[in-house]
C-alpha cells in the first residue's frame, strides 16, 4: 500500500508541475492530457518549465534530486534554461531549521553547541539533498583554532529514502519481467547498487573515511586538495572537517580573472579521474560542480579542492585491468582487442564473433577521433553503444553504473571548463603508462611479494601432492587439491611471463655483452 501512494504522489507531484507536457504526450494518447488536466485543476503553469521541473525533483526527494544534479551537467543533452535551473540542485536545496541542526549536533555530543565550538554560524553556508553544512571555528587538541565546516545529517532521511527505493524496486521487477531488454540491463540488480552507495551516504562517519582515504590517496599528486577530518568531532550524524576556500569550478570567468590555468585546469582534472580509477581503483563518484572548487590561495594556487565524499566507487584489480586493456584499446583504435575483451570478460556471449562485433564498435567510435571535446557527445557514444550492445546481448554489468555516472560528470566539467580539450589524447598517455606498470619489473616484485606467504604453504605440499596423484590416479577428473595446485601453477606462469616478456630483451643484451668480451679477450 505504501509503494501505490508513494507511486501516486510521484504522478501527482509531475501532473502539479505541469510535466505532463513533457512525460505524457511521448505516448501519443492524447486522453491522458485530458485526464491529467481534470486530476489537477487549479494548478498554477506560469513559472519557466525549468524551475517547474526543479521544483517538481526537490519535491520528490533526494533521490529525485540527484538525478537532476547529474542531468545539469549534460548541457549538450539539455535546452540551456533547463540545464541552469537544474544546476540550482547542487547547492541550493532549500536548508532545514537551524534549530534543528543545532539540535543534531547537541544530541551527538552531548553538549550545548557553544561547549562544542568556539563560534558556529547557525546560517547554514550550503544545503543538499543529504545534509547542510554550517561554518564553526574550533579549537583543537594543540588549542590553535581552526577554521572548519559542520555538516549535518537531514533528518529523517532513512525513511524517505527507503520508501524510494522500495518503489525502484518494484518498477525495475516490471521493467524485467515486461522487457526481455530490461532482463539484459539487470535494473534489480542496478538499484541494489544504488541503495547500498545511497545508506552509505546517510553515515557521515563512513563518508569521513572516504575522504581520509582519498586524502592519503591523493597527496602525492600535488593537483587536487582534501580537507582533513578532525575524528573526535566525526559522528553518524554530524561531520566535521577541515575549512576549505576556493571558488566554484562553474564560475569559470571568475577563475579566469583569478588568473588560473583553464586549460590546465581540464587536464587536471581528467588526470586526477584516471589516477583514481586505474592507479587507486577507488574514486570519488559524485564530481558534479557543487561539489568541486578550486583553490587561489598562494601556497595551493590552482589546485582543486574536491567536496562530499558520502559516494565513492571501488573497482577490483580485474575491473581495473579489464577496463585500463578497454580503454588502451580504444584509444589506439584496436577495436578487434576491444571486441576480444568484450567476450573474454564473458559480457557478450562466447559464440560471438570478433569480426562482427569489431565493425560494430568501429562504426559508432571512429567517427568520434580527433575532434575536440565541444563536438563529441559522449552521450551520444553511450547510446550508440547501448543500441549496438542489444544487438549482441551485451550484458550491462552494475558495479559499473558509478564510473559510467563519473565519467558523464568528468566530460560535463571539461565541456564546461575548455570545449577544446581533446579527451582522447590527455587520456592515452597516462592509460599507456598504467599498462607499462601493470607488466613491468616493480609490478611483477609486488605480486611476487603479496603471493609469497601463500607459495610458502602450499609448495611444501608439492611431492605429496605429486605422488598421490600417480599413485592414485583420478577417474572421473582431478581431487580438488590437484585443481588448487594446477590453479596456482596457472597464475605463476602468468607472472613469469610478464618476468619473460619483459626481461628477455635485457638478457639478450647480457649474452650479446658477454660474447664480445670474449671475443676482446681471445
Amino acid at each position: 500500500m505504501t509503494r501505490l501512494f508513494r507511486g501516486v504522489f510521484i504522478l501527482w507531484v509531475m501532473l502539479r508541475h505541469g510535466l505532463d507536457e513533457l512525460v505524457l504526450t511521448s505516448f501519443n494518447k492524447p486522453w491522458l492530457l485530458r485526464v491529467a488536466k481534470v486530476l489537477t485543476l487549479g494548478r498554477q503553469l506560469d513559472a519557466p518549465r525549468g524551475q517547474r521541473i526543479r521544483q517538481a525533483l526537490e519535491s520528490l526527494g533526494p533521490i529525485f534530486v540527484k538525478f537532476g544534479q547529474v542531468l545539469s551537467t549534460r548541457r549538450d543533452l539539455l535546452p540551456v534554461d533547463i540545464a541552469d535551473e537544474l544546476a540550482k540542485l547542487q547547492d541550493r536545496v532549500p536548508p532545514f531549521p537551524s534549530e534543528v541542526a543545532i539540535e543534531i549536533i547537541e544530541r551527538a555530543f552531548k553538549k550545548p553547541v557553544d561547549s562544542v565550538f568556539v563560534s558556529f554560524e547557525r546560517q547554514p553556508i550550503a544545503s543538499a539533498s543529504i545534509a547542510q553544512v554550517h561554518f564553526a571555528v574550533l579549537k583543537d587538541k594543540q588549542g590553535v583554532h581552526r577554521e572548519v565546516a559542520v555538516k549535518v545529517l537531514r533528518p529523517g532521511m532513512l525513511t524517505v529514502i527507503d520508501k524510494d527505493l522500495d518503489l525502484l524496486r518494484m518498477m525495475a521487477g516490471w521493467v524485467e519481467g515486461f522487457s526481455e531488454d530490461g532482463k539484459r540491463l539487470k535494473p534489480r540488480e542496478v538499484v541494489a547498487e544504488f541503495d547500498k552507495y545511497l545508506h552509505d551516504e546517510l553515515d557521515l562517519v563512513r563518508e569521513a573515511s572516504s575522504a581520509a582515504q582519498l586524502r592519503r590517496n591523493m597527496a602525492d599528486l600535488d593537483l587536487v586538495l582534501i580537507p582533513e577530518m578532525f575524528w573526535d568531532y566525526c559522528m553518524p550524524e554530524v561531520m566535521v572537517m577541515e575549512r576549505m576556500k576556493g571558488l566554484p569550478i562553474n564560475q569559470v570567468d571568475r577563475l579566469r580573472a583569478a588568473g588560473v590555468d583553464i586549460p590546465k585546469l581540464a587536464r587536471d582534472g581528467v588526470t586526477i579521474f584516471f589516477t583514481q580509477v586505474f592507479r587507486d581503483g577507488f574514486f570519488h563518484a559524485d564530481m558534479h560542480p557543487g561539489n568541486i572548487q578550486v583553490s587561489i590561495e598562494p601556497a595551493t594556487f590552482g589546485r582543486y579542492i574536491s567536496l562530499d565524499f558520502g559516494i565513492v566507487g571501488t573497482l577490483t584489480e580485474i575491473d581495473k585491468e579489464y577496463l585500463a586493456q578497454n580503454f588502451t584499446a580504444f584509444f589506439r583504435r584496436d577495436y578487434k582487442r576491444v571486441a576480444e575483451l568484450h567476450i573474454e570478460s564473458g559480457w557478450v556471449p562466447a559464440n560471438t564473433r570478433v569480426d562482427e562485433l569489431e565493425a560494430a564498435v568501429r562504426s559508432v567510435c571512429e567517427p568520434y577521433f580527433d575532434r575536440p571535446l565541444k563536438e563529441i557527445s559522449l552521450g551520444m557514444v553511450l547510446m550508440r553503444l547501448f543500441q549496438t550492445s542489444r544487438r549482441f546481448q551485451v550484458e550491462i554489468q552494475p558495479q559499473l553504473v558509478l564510473l559510467q555516472k563519473t565519467l558523464l560528470n568528468i566530460e560535463g566539467l571539461g565541456r564546461d571548463l575548455d570545449p577544446e580539450l581533446d579527451l582522447w589524447h590527455t587520456a592515452k598517455p597516462f592509460l599507456e603508462k598504467w599498462m607499462v606498470d601493470q607488466i613491468g619489473p616493480k609490478k611483477l616484485l609486488d605480486e611476487l611479494r603479496n603471493e609469497a606467504p601463500h607459495y610458502a604453504k602450499l609448495l611444501p605440499e608439492l611431492p605429496r601432492l605429486l605422488f598421490e596423484f600417480l599413485k592414485h590416479p583420478p577417474t572421473s577428473g582431478p581431487s580438488a587439491e590437484l585443481r588448487a595446485l594446477l590453479l596456482e601453477q596457472k597464475r605463476t606462469n602468468r607472472l613469469l611471463q610478464t618476468l619473460i616478456y619483459g626481461g628477455i630483451g635485457f638478457v639478450l643484451g647480457l649474452v650479446v655483452m658477454q660474447a664480445l668480451v670474449r671475443v676482446r679477450l681471445f
